[in-house]
């Protein structure tokens, strides 16, 4: 399934404390950061905004128009070499629960293609070679090679 760390909290509602999970003026700079990338023409560019956040990044990586990432754990992701990352798909490595949060390492592997419209959940492996269809929610590790897509995640190669 999905590599995650529990954080427990004290409070009824884990969001509502987010400002002593992550340092608000760092979250403020994520954000930026990330929402200025969103809409840059230049992939060079865009990569290298999106790196300054703590994303590892890998050279000829493309990232498509309006992609978002998670902006309290950008750190967390981490996206290998000659991929693409389509049009409008969000990368989270955090999810706010009742009464915890938890958070995992997304890892994309090297010539990964992601579809237009795509989600990654916290603490998901996608292998080298993988392709993800569009509209799809990666709710699990996908293994090198593999074509996958649609909710819930399947396998869609013969």
């Amino acid at each position: 399934m999905r590599n995650l760390n529990i954080h427990k909290t004290t409070t009824s509602n884990s969001l509502t404390k987010w400002y002593k999970i992550k340092n608000p003026l760092r979250v403020i700079f994520n954000f930026t950061v990330i929402y200025t990338a969103r809409y840059c023409p230049s992939l060079a560019l865009k990569r290298v905004l999106l790196r300054t956040t703590g994303m590892k990044i890998s050279k000829n990586t493309s990232i498509g128009l309006c992609a978002t990432f998670d902006i309290f754990f950008p750190e967390l992701i981490e996206i290998g070499e000659n991929c693409i990352l389509g049009y409008n798909s969000v990368i989270l490595a955090h999810e706010f629960l009742i009464d915890e949060y938890r958070t995992g390492k997304v890892k994309i592997g090297d010539n990964v293609m992601i579809g237009a419209n795509t989600t990654i959940l916290a603490g998901v492996t996608i292998g080298n070679n993988a392709q993800v269809s569009a509209m799809t929610l990666v709710n699990k590790d996908v293994s090198k090679n593999a074509k996958v897509g649609g909710v819930p995640l399947r396998s869609i190669s013969k």
